[in-house]
């Protein structure tokens, strides 16, 4: 990766992950499964897409996850993966708050529960 725009190249990428094939890439680039900045024809991706082909990898090499099952689960995972960033976001939001707030908001939390009301509506 560069130091300055933290990107891989395709090619370099193809190189830092083992079993990946660059047609396997090419395909996923092609399926919206990643989305790597393109340069003229060149494509750079950033570490989070980096990460992203290496789960993928893993899917569908190690897991053998086919091809038509890998929406579905990337799409999952991306909804898991947004609610975790809410949830924190939340939090912050909630320590942030003076102690009464705090207290109040963790209060009507447990209650919700407790009463089996958690659930998102």
């Amino acid at each position: 990766m560069t130091d300055a725009a933290k990107t891989m190249r395709f090619d370099d990428l193809v190189a830092a992950i083992g079993p990946l094939r660059p047609g396997d890439l090419q395909v996923w680039i092609e399926e919206a499964w990643v989305a790597p900045l393109r340069e003229g024809a060149a494509f750079h991706f950033s570490e989070m897409e980096c990460a992203r082909v290496r789960l993928i990898c893993t899917l569908h090499y190690e897991y053998e996850i086919e091809t038509e099952t890998m929406p579905v689960i990337l799409s999952l995972l991306d909804q898991l993966y947004d609610t975790r960033r809410r949830l924190g976001a939340l939090t912050a939001a909630v320590a942030a708050q003076d102690i009464a707030v705090r207290d109040a908001v963790l209060e009507a939390a447990k209650m919700r529960d407790a009463a089996g009301t958690g659930d998102a509506e």
